[in-house]
């Protein structure tokens, strides 16, 4: 009987739920992360992924790409941690144990689908994500296949908002050509060792021999790619407990013995740990510095936030205190960095770094024309000793005001507060200016935003 592996990946998810969420944006190169500029871009639309923005990208370098028709967005992951939650549950519910992967995919082997025809799978995969946009809003993508490795492949190929479904008699055909990088658990090392053997694609891995695999790659793991690269997939589709720590580690061939390389090598790490944070979906408290030293005994500091963030400046900067160099410990030769203290929760930071604190001209009332914009940190602090009794607003904030309802800042500057008030159920919002010190006007819930008020009130009495 075909057994049928399906993956589903939301499509752009941070910024397909500030489109869902926030009407203006809908169309718009949109980018989610520091609106300052600093940090990395936490989502990208994909009207900002056409001028080659993406995910985990230093948010200056997707503003330079995408240009002055980028929208940047603070993160609001109160609001994609609940609509992950809806989102899952439908597949729950007619998919049956989903293994997900992060906030926004996962895998499922539906019962139903045992034996079904390439036709019946794509029917079945359509009536899901007809279901999750009418329920939610959201588009998503699924691939399917007889495992685990064609049906995440798959669901690229099906990207964005479709359906790809791979029968076993084509599978060849999708993953010959591919470069061997793209099978799991091709990393950098095992990658360089296919290279030396003249092997560049998943057809060129396929096409030896297991002996020739077992003495290049080993007997367990060069085996296992093996069969991956000849789609040979029997991993279960199982949930997986949600993990308790991200990190990143790497061993170095030569001793590390300065502090530049030292330094460069806790940005690696840190870079790659944030990637993965950014894919789990949740925030960080507790950052840990890790370093094997050439005696090989290790040494480990850690150091808690108050908060849980995915902010890449905040953890960096507190990798960075806990840094050690070769002039008090000895040469080094791996260096890692970890975040633990996982939480959905997490707090924008607005001081001391200001990232969030945004000051632009009064947007005009027609239409959402620039963006938003920052000034640089001098400005900024000097405004707020100026203004040290003024009420602080951030670009793209949450705002509730009794006449007018929810809404969100679209820029603040010169004593006042200019406001687009939308929500999911609206059309896009007119832009209303207000006084900074308007009473009226007070911070809001984003949850709001996706105005679910009878889904959210089943979730507490449940």
């Amino acid at each position: 009987m075909q057994r049928w592996v399906l993956h589903i990946d939301m499509d752009a998810f941070f910024a397909s739920c500030e489109q869902l969420t926030r009407p203006t944006l809908r169309g718009r190169p949109v980018l989610v992360g520091g609106v300052s500029g600093r940090g990395v871009v936490a989502g990208a639309s994909y009207e900002a992924r056409a001028f080659g923005a993406k995910s985990a990208m230093p948010m200056h370098q997707a503003k330079a790409l995408v240009g002055f028709g980028a929208v940047v967005v603070a993160p609001r992951h109160a609001v994609y941690s609940a609509a992950s939650k809806r989102v899952f549950s439908i597949i729950e519910r007619k998919a049956g144990p989903v293994e997900r992967l992060s906030i926004d995919e996962g895998y499922m082997e539906p019962a139903d689908l045992v034996g079904a025809s390439p036709d019946e799978v794509r029917a079945w995969a359509e009536d899901l994500r007809a279901e999750i946009r009418e329920v939610t809003g959201l588009p998503a993508s699924v691939g399917a296949g007889s495992g685990k490795q064609i049906a995440k492949i798959g669901s690229g190929e099906a990207k964005p908002d479709g359906v790809f479904v791979v029968p076993t008699e084509r599978q060849h055909e999708l993953l010959d050509p591919l470069p061997v990088g793209a099978l799991w658990g091709v990393g950098p090392v095992t990658g360089a060792k296919l290279a030396n053997m003249g092997v560049e694609t998943i057809g060129d891995l396929a096409a030896l021999s297991q002996k020739e695999v077992e003495i290049s790659l080993g007997a367990t793991i060069g085996v296992g790619l093996w069969n991956l690269a000849r789609g040979i997939d029997d991993r279960p589709v199982e949930p997986r407990a949600e993990a308790k720590q991200i990190s990143q580690e790497h061993t170095y061939e030569k001793d590390l013995l300065t502090r530049p390389h030292v330094d460069s090598a806790i940005t690696r790490a840190a870079q790659g740990a944030h990637r993965r944070l950014l894919k789990d979906g949740r925030g960080a408290r507790t950052v840990t510095v890790k370093l094997r030293m050439a005696d090989f005994h290790i040494e480990s500091r850690s150091f808690t936030l108050s908060y849980a963030t995915d902010d890449y400046v905040t953890l960096e900067a507190t990798a960075f205190k806990l840094a050690r160099y070769p002039e008090e410990v000895g040469p080094i030769r791996l260096v890692g960095v970890s975040f633990s203290g996982l939480e959905e929760s997490r707090q924008d930071i607005m001081f001391p770094e200001l990232d969030q604190l945004i000051v632009v001209p009064p947007a005009p009332d027609s239409d959402y024309e620039t963006g938003v914009q920052s000034q640089s940190t001098q400005d900024i602090v000097s405004e707020v000793h100026e203004e040290q009794s003024s009420t602080i607003w951030r670009a793209t904030q949450d705002v509730f005001h009794p006449e007018f309802g929810h809404g969100w800042v679209q820029g603040a500057g010169h004593g006042v507060v200019s406001v687009r008030f939308e929500t999911r159920s609206t059309t896009r919002g007119r832009t209303k200016s207000f006084s900074i010190e308007d009473s009226l006007l007070q911070p809001a819930d984003p949850l709001d935003s996706l105005d679910w008020k009878e889904w959210f009130a089943d979730q507490e009495g449940e």
